[in-house]
């Protein structure tokens, strides 16, 4: 019997990180063999992972050294950080090196690092076009990731682009509002621009089709998406699956920064900047590559037939 390479999951109990080690587990015959990598491994999430058939070691993304352990002997590592938990750039960038850092240390040979643009190179903090964050960011979730992708350069790495959330709509509070006369509206600011969006659990399966192709992947920067909406489209897929009209409200982005939840700020300047570079952006995600890496790669509305009960209207 060949024994099987091992992935390195960072975030095993997360979004991304979980699509990847459950995706893993689900594929039996495959040559990977997952080794899930969270804090409290005796969790609830943990022990649900153990169940799987997934190697649950400890590890955490601010000691270095926990993350050095955990990937001893793995063949490939998934690295993903969340700046929602804690917010900083900082931090999120001294995670990213303690990533590439245990990475190298390990000998991997193959990275897949979950990253994003460095809002920055386009938008330098001398534009207003964009008001400037925690004094030297444009999209401080954007930009501290995009920074990072340079400790990546001594590792074989993947750089990882992934999209809007559709789990936003269930968990993030983007989903349609009932509006005073009881009418749903989908507002989010686009600018008249398109959204490429993303089932969750998809980035992971298709960060497995990456790790499936080895070599070829190495170096690349690679976009992934379910589909591309207008608001409009997004708003009529909605209307379909919860059989009430929604209708889009394109908000201005002022308006959104200034609706005051931790991070409004970030989000309107990240949808500001997507909709200035709009085809561009667009371009970036490549929704037939992603379906080539996952073949059950979800649309809106496969992912809509799923989740739509779970939306919250109020």
């Amino acid at each position: 019997m060949v024994e099987k390479k091992i992935i390195a999951v960072v975030g095993a109990t997360g979004a991304q990180g979980g699509g990847l080690a459950r995706a893993i587990a689900a594929d039996r015959s495959g040559v990977f063999a997952g080794r899930a990598i969270t804090r409290k491994p005796d969790s609830e999430k943990g022990r649900a992972l153990a169940a799987l058939g997934l190697e649950v070691v400890p590890g955490d993304l601010d000691d270095p050294k926990s993350l050095e352990r955990a990937f001893a002997g793995a063949h490939g590592v998934y690295g993903v950080t969340n700046f929602w938990e804690h917010m900083s750039p900082e931090r999120e960038l001294a995670q990213a090196e303690a990533i590439a850092r245990g990475a190298a240390a390990a000998g991997a040979a193959h990275v897949v690092w979950s990253t994003l643009e460095d809002t920055r190179k386009k938008i330098p903090l001398s534009d207003a076009r964009l008001p400037t964050l925690k004094g030297k960011y444009k999209v401080p979730h954007f930009d501290a990731k995009g920074e990072a992708d340079r400790l990546f350069a001594d590792v074989p790495t993947t750089y990882l682009l992934a999209a809007f959330y559709w789990d936003n709509f269930i968990h993030f509070g983007a989903g349609p509002r009932r509006m005073p006369d009881g009418t749903l509206v989908l507002a989010l600011p686009l600018g008249g621009g398109k959204l490429p969006g993303i089932a969750a659990e998809d980035i992971g399966r298709c960060a497995l089709g990456m790790f499936r192709r080895g070599n070829e992947m190495i170096g690349r920067r690679v976009g992934i998406a379910g589909e591309i909406l207008s608001g409009s489209d997004m708003a009529a897929g909605l209307s379909r699956a919860l059989g009430q009209t929604v209708s889009f409200f394109d908000m201005p982005f002022d308006q959104y920064r200034a609706l005051g939840f931790p991070g409004a700020d970030d989000m309107g300047n990240m949808f500001q900047f997507q909709a200035i570079f709009n085809d561009e952006f667009c371009r970036s995600r490549d929704v037939a590559l992603s379906r080539s890496l996952d073949p059950e790669l979800q649309s809106f509305a496969t992912w809509l037939d799923r989740n739509a009960r779970d939306i919250p209207i109020g």
